[in-house]
């Protein structure tokens, strides 16, 4: 998760670097992507790769951003109550940073194995669990275009008992949400703003089409260090 530390008055609403030190202040930043915009094609458009990194995924950090010095600031004022309503935008907008960051992630071109069914121990964890690979995607499928509203639909490994799960999220709540041992391997963003200048409304075209990009390397490398 890319941060950096404040270190400018500016930024800090007049704190002086001093301050800054002393209390320790932090603010993310967008990740980089490691392809083009446009490297996921057909599957997933430059234009919404564009406007959901750009746009969609900036306003989550810099809200997030914003409620983190305001609850420093209320801490430092001694103010409970302003800092426990600071709670619910620090969750939307931090789980909105945290989850686009490991979406980003499960993303890859199809020239770079984008798409590409997973082997080894999580291949063989799939078929263990869900009969096959295909079985897991109808039920990912089945279970993002039920989610009412905004949300996501996750593989998951419960990291104590070695075991996947499927499971949804509401807005922008981190898998973690579910439970505190589980740890995400796929997620997929089933937002309008994921796939609506594409798809329109029509989620399970924009759900049958991504899995033609899941990077299934790196859920396989998260895996392997889970469950080793």
């Amino acid at each position: 998760m890319a941060f950096r530390s404040l270190v400018t008055g500016k930024t800090l609403g007049g704190l002086s670097r001093f301050q800054q030190q002393i209390r320790g202040l932090q603010t993310f930043t967008l990740p980089d992507l490691a392809y083009d915009y446009g490297a996921l094609e057909p599957a997933i458009s430059g234009d919404i790769m564009q406007l959901h990194h750009q746009k969609h995924h900036q306003t989550y950090i810099t809200n997030y951003n914003k409620a983190l010095e305001q609850l420093d600031d209320a801490i430092a004022k001694g103010d409970a109550s302003t800092a426990v309503k600071l709670q619910s935008a620090i969750k939307f907008n931090g789980g909105g940073h945290v989850n686009h960051s490991i979406f980003w992630k499960n993303l890859a071109p199809t020239r770079e194995g984008g798409g590409e069914p997973p082997h080894g121990a999580l291949g063989w964890a799939i078929d263990q669990h869900f009969g096959s690979m295909e079985k897991l995607v109808a039920k990912m499928n089945a279970e993002g275009a039920a989610v009412q509203g905004s949300g996501w639909v996750w593989l998951g490994v419960d990291k104590e008992l070695k075991r996947l799960v499927v499971e949804t999220t509401a807005n922008q709540d981190p898998l973690v949400t579910k439970g505190a041992s589980l740890v995400p391997l796929v997620g997929i963003d089933v937002w309008e703003h994921a796939y609506y200048l594409q798809y329109k409304n029509v989620r399970p075209d924009y759900l049958k089409n991504i899995w033609k990009v899941i990077n299934w390397k790196y859920a396989s490398e998260i895996y392997d260090k889970e469950c080793p």
